[in-house]
């Protein structure tokens, strides 16, 4: 190891003991080109626009994950670390320096980064039409399959169009059905293409899991969204709003290769047919909080929001006024601070100061007891993010046939 990588790996050790074994994180700001935001992230109205880029309407959570954008910043996407040191580091960069002291041991052995990504997406218009490769697609060009999930949080303005398509009509998984999505791909120039689609209102304090491969636009709810470890899609939809979307995004993952011997077609050989046209589709993919039973203490309780999957999980931790909280996991995870304010293990949160409402927790801190304590005089809610295979026992939706 050389003298820079050594000195990084004794400061990050230092910082950690010192903090013990919790790491405060900046927040992570994300522009999309192709969709105005929602405005809805906490930020000066003014600062959303941002020129090229388009307009900040994500806001990234405990990412070791690189925004895919074709303008902008070469590490926007990337948290980093929260230190009272001169030079900057990421969570990225943390993790591949000290993984056993953040991941565990024996996670680590079998783990080569935290592999999920957490985040608040804002739009103003519904997002377009598009989906994300599976693991057959995303490998061909070097890239992770993204499997998702969307909480939809309580308290915000839910905006001009909450409802979410997701997958395609039954029929439309024919083959010779497939066909008609095709003329939309290749004209590119308006919506028609969500008439192939089911919507389904959004509410709040609710949610739905998405797999790899399933179509899916999002709409304008106020979404919190846990992923793999990807920023792989393809867009299908040339419209959103009054803004066309650039058609270079049907193609973003496509192998140049593949996009000049099948075009347009080769879109369609990606989409997951059989799940996207579930017709038990709402039953096996709806996922509303589900409350933690054995996390029920006098101070509070858990539910989780996003299970159904061992690729990630999250809770939703809920701590009364004025009273105090035990919590325990089973590995590491990065929180937000959504409502409230208080302290956890000691440090300060609070939710609308940027500064005090990000926090990593180090596995071998998070399986012990933490003390969380509300000083509010409102429910002090905080969101837990957790990568693959740390809960196990996380919950399953019992498959409708």
């Amino acid at each position: 190891m050389n003298r820079t990588k050594t000195n990084t790996k004794n400061n990050l050790e230092d910082q950690l003991a010192k903090a013990n074994g919790i790491f405060r994180l900046r927040p992570t700001w994300v522009a999309r080109n192709s969709m105005p935001a929602g405005q809805r992230l906490g930020l000066p109205e003014s600062q959303y626009y941002v020129g090229e880029r388009g307009w900040i309407s994500e806001r990234w959570l405990g990412s070791t994950t690189k925004a895919d954008n074709l303008v902008g910043p070469s590490d926007e996407g990337l948290t980093y670390l929260n230190l009272p040191i001169q030079h900057e580091l990421s969570l990225k960069e943390a993790v591949e320096t000290i993984p056993d002291l953040l991941m565990g041991k024996e996670y680590s052995k079998t783990h080569s980064g935290l592999g999920r990504l957490a985040k608040i997406f804002d739009m103003r218009d519904r997002i377009a039409f598009h989906f994300h490769q599976q693991m057959k697609d995303a490998s061909l060009v070097e890239r992770n399959p993204k499997e998702e999930a969307y909480y939809f949080p309580e308290g915000v303005d839910m905006g001009l169009h909450p409802e979410t398509f997701f997958g395609v009509h039954p029929s439309i998984t024919e083959p010779q059905n497939r066909e008609k999505l095709i003329p939309h791909l290749i004209e590119w120039k308006d919506d028609q293409i969500l008439q192939y689609s089911r919507a389904y209102q959004q509410y709040p304090d609710d949610g739905f899991h998405i797999p790899a491969g399933i179509p899916h636009a999002p709409g304008t709810a106020l979404t919190l969204e846990l992923q793999e470890d990807s920023d792989v899609f393809a867009i299908l939809q040339a419209k959103s709003g009054n803004d066309l979307i650039p058609k270079e995004l049907l193609f973003k993952d496509v192998r140049k290769e593949d996009r000049e011997k099948f075009g347009e077609r080769i879109i369609l050989d990606q989409i997951d047919w059989e799940l996207s046209g579930d017709p038990f589709f709402y039953e096996n993919r709806h996922t509303p909080p589900r409350l933690i039973q054995s996390s029920i203490q006098e101070g509070g309780q858990e539910h989780w929001i996003f299970y159904n999957t061992t690729k990630f999980s999250g809770k939703k931790l809920v701590v009364k006024p004025g009273l105090e909280y035990l919590s325990i996991d089973a590995g590491v995870y990065n929180l937000l601070v959504w409502q409230g304010e208080g302290l956890f293990d000691g440090h300060q949160v609070k939710a609308g100061d940027f500064d005090l409402e990000e926090l990593l927790v180090s596995h071998d801190k998070a399986i012990k007891m933490i003390r969380v304590k509300n000083t509010g005089n409102k429910p002090l809610v905080i969101f837990k993010f957790f990568g693959p295979d740390i809960n196990p026992d996380v919950p399953m939706i019992k498959p409708h046939r």
